[in-house]
């Protein structure tokens, strides 16, 4: 919806962030009457007879179209040729805290007492209070502590998956302005930047600017996890160093290609895990692939 008399990206983002407080108010109130009316459920989306109207959720991810395109990854390329990506879209933003809990409320199999631990180890969710109890400082937060089949199975649910790898990669490299950026000293530095940053897991979404894409957060916030995230095997253990085992770049910057040292973070990140890990500053977003 247009605001008049306000730039359109404005008027966009005003008009958004409107919903979002309207959209909070109505989802208590459905939540104190699925406690204390219907213990069984109730539908999110409300037919109103007289009306014909449906209420949707205005908080449910927005995506971006990425255009399809090719590019040398950093790994898994053979002889450095080419990889194809075609196009698809991504959420704008990683899932928040409060999207996931939405989630576990109606898929209790995926509540923190329930997971069988084949698909979350016991650091799943750890930060909540309790199965729903999600402190309300990390609402807009991105959610972390979350496994990759929990990741999958959120996807799942709302029609998506995980982004590939090289969806990922294609996506990340780009800036505001160009769809690669990667020989761009300064855009490589601000990502180091945000690599190095203690507990940017706490910060809200859209905390930074939009790519051109107008896809937020791909780098600085959290790790982010990517459908076929072992599909590259890097030697070297992170998981147990937490934030700081692999935020050395200060001390490497004079020692190898920026971009390419970027990007071995996040490949050995990867490498580092395993599909039932749920660390504290590893979440993820959901794509789909667009239809021919």
């Amino acid at each position: 919806m247009k605001i008049p008399f306000l730039p359109n990206e404005l008027s966009r983002s005003l008009w958004a962030r409107a919903s979002r407080i309207w959209w909070e108010i109505f989802a208590t109130l459905l939540v104190n009457l699925e406690m204390f009316l219907m213990p069984s459920r109730i539908p999110w989306c409300i037919s109103l007879i007289l009306s014909g109207i449906c209420l949707t959720n205005p908080l449910a991810a927005e995506t971006a179209h990425v255009q399809g395109g090719s590019y040398v990854p950093l790994y898994g390329a053979k002889d450095g040729s080419e990889v194809h990506v075609e196009a698809f879209s991504m959420d704008k933003t990683p899932v928040t805290t409060k999207e996931f809990l939405e989630f576990v409320q109606t898929h209790p199999v995926w509540r923190r007492s329930n997971v069988k631990r084949i698909f979350a180890e016991d650091s799943y969710l750890e930060d909540w209070k309790s199965d729903l109890g999600v402190p309300p400082e990390r609402g807009e937060s991105p959610v972390t502590h979350v496994s990759w089949f929990a990741a999958k199975a959120y996807c799942k649910s709302k029609g998506k998956r995980l982004p590939t790898l090289n969806e990922w990669e294609l996506t990340a490299m780009a800036n505001k302005k160009m769809r690669d950026a990667r020989e761009d000293p300064a855009f490589t530095r601000s990502i180091l930047a945000g690599y190095e940053a203690p507990r940017t897991y706490l910060k809200k979404v859209m905390s930074s600017e939009a790519n051109l894409y107008g896809v937020y957060d791909l780098h600085g916030l959290v790790w982010e996890w990517v459908n076929d995230f072992n599909s590259v095997i890097i030697s070297g253990e992170s998981r147990n160093d937490g934030d700081k085992g692999l935020f050395c770049a200060a001390g490497s910057v004079g020692a190898i290609d920026l971009a390419n040292y970027a990007a071995f973070m996040r490949y050995a990140f990867r490498a580092s895990l395993k599909a039932n890990y749920a660390l504290k500053n590893l979440g993820f977003r959901c794509a789909k692939g667009e239809k021919r």
